[in-house]
């Protein structure tokens, strides 16, 4: 898949629209997706926590300013996603400040299980990891790269991560670990600052509007 059908874009969320349909879904204890168990509502919570706190904190930095005021072509960003996705809940709200910098960009998102034939076409070392973000030309939807699921440095942790925990066998230790890097990812993105995550967006953004020269390969390492 090179393009996202039309209909898909005009009936994606709104970052508002994102965050109501969370917060409704919670008053419910319910979640997206078919998974409505007290972990996965657990997960989510945590996730609307810290969209809301980092709405609040993030700070721009002077780069990323630097090139949103240089953009000179509208933008469109589509973000495959879910409610309860740790990762996302970290940095769909960078996203969203950076498309409050510009005025001709479009943030826009839709929930991975109801779109698996997309999803699918942009999986992360064959798994279907959440976020993922297209950046498309706004005229044809054509993808120009993509960008996710975490920051590059988080995702070499935790591909190493994947590989330790393979080679476990008690099902114990690996409940154990596979929770002590769950709070190790968090602890990152709270040190990183989304500084990360800024900068890698801003690449990708700049990718995105470089002249078309045939079909464009998603620029993210992470594919």
């Amino acid at each position: 898949m090179t393009h996202i059908p039309q209909h898909i874009w005009e009936g994606a969320f709104s970052y508002r629209e994102y965050r109501d349909l969370i917060d409704a879904l919670l008053a419910e204890n319910r979640t997206t997706g078919s998974n409505h168990s007290e972990a996965m509502l657990h997960y989510t919570r945590m996730s609307a926590v810290r969209m809301k706190r980092l709405d609040k904190t993030i700070r721009l930095l002077p780069e990323a300013q630097e090139t949103l005021r240089s953009a000179t072509k509208p933008l469109h960003w589509l973000v495959l996603t879910e409610a309860w996705c740790g990762d996302a809940g970290q940095s769909i709200p960078v996203m969203a400040a950076l498309a409050g910098q510009h005025p001709a960009m479009d943030l826009r998102l839709i929930l991975r299980d109801e779109h698996p034939d997309i999803i699918d076409a942009f999986r992360t070392k064959g798994g279907r990891s959440i976020p993922k973000l297209l950046l498309m030309d706004p005229g044809t939807l054509e993808v120009r790269a993509t960008w996710g699921p975490r920051p590059e440095e988080l995702q070499r942790k935790v591909e190493k991560d994947r590989a330790t925990l393979a080679t476990l066998t008690d099902q114990a230790a690996r409940k154990a670990f596979l929770q002590q890097t769950i709070v190790e990812s968090q602890k990152w993105y709270v040190r990183d600052k989304t500084r990360s995550i800024q900068r890698e967006l801003i690449q990708r953004l700049k990718t995105s509007q470089a002249p078309a020269d045939g079909p464009v390969r998603p620029a993210s390492s992470n594919r």
